[in-house]
């Protein structure tokens, strides 16, 4: 199948993560790559020493202009999009995760119709989520779960700045 985990609201990523616990907790093997992330996140910590979970950034740890990214934002997101497919494709893994890819797509890093060719075309038994906000009509269209986090009410708007262990 292929789920998608996007909207406004807080989450996506942890809900990938959590359905990668339980693939994991079958001993099966799960690969995410993270797109459009280059700082070290809780779960790259804790994921390193985890047995058949495997987290590859995709991006660096600096702003990506929509609608104009720099060249070095295009080449990370073609080298983690090449790697997707290669994984995707070896059929070894249950469960790949695209983190971000849907803003990823938004930003224009990546060309659409790539991204789902390689969905149509993968092994039926490997299971894809797709997170990130701003998922694309035709992605959506494509999927065959999609839930959307809605903000109701989140912190930040307080001033709260990202804090290490919940939002990163």
């Amino acid at each position: 199948m292929i789920q998608i985990y996007t909207g406004d609201g807080k989450g996506k990523t942890t809900a990938a993560l959590g359905l990668a616990l339980r693939v994991l907790g079958y001993g099966e093997k799960v690969f995410m790559i993270q797109f459009l992330k280059g700082r070290t996140y809780g779960e790259l910590v804790c994921c390193e020493d985890i047995p058949n979970m495997t987290i590859v950034m995709s991006g660096r740890d600096a702003f990506v202009k929509k609608g104009n990214p720099e060249e070095i934002d295009l080449r990370m997101a073609r080298e983690g999009l090449d790697l997707a497919k290669r994984v995707i494709m070896a059929g070894e893994h249950r469960l790949v995760i695209l983190d971000e890819i849907n803003v990823a797509l938004d930003y224009g890093l990546m060309d659409l119709a790539e991204v789902l060719a390689v969905l149509k075309e993968r092994p039926p038994h490997v299971e894809i989520v797709c997170t990130g906000r701003y998922a694309p009509a035709e992605l959506i269209e494509a999927a065959d779960l999609v839930s959307e986090m809605r903000e109701v009410k989140h912190y930040y708007h307080a001033g709260v700045e990202m804090r290490k262990g919940i939002e990163y």
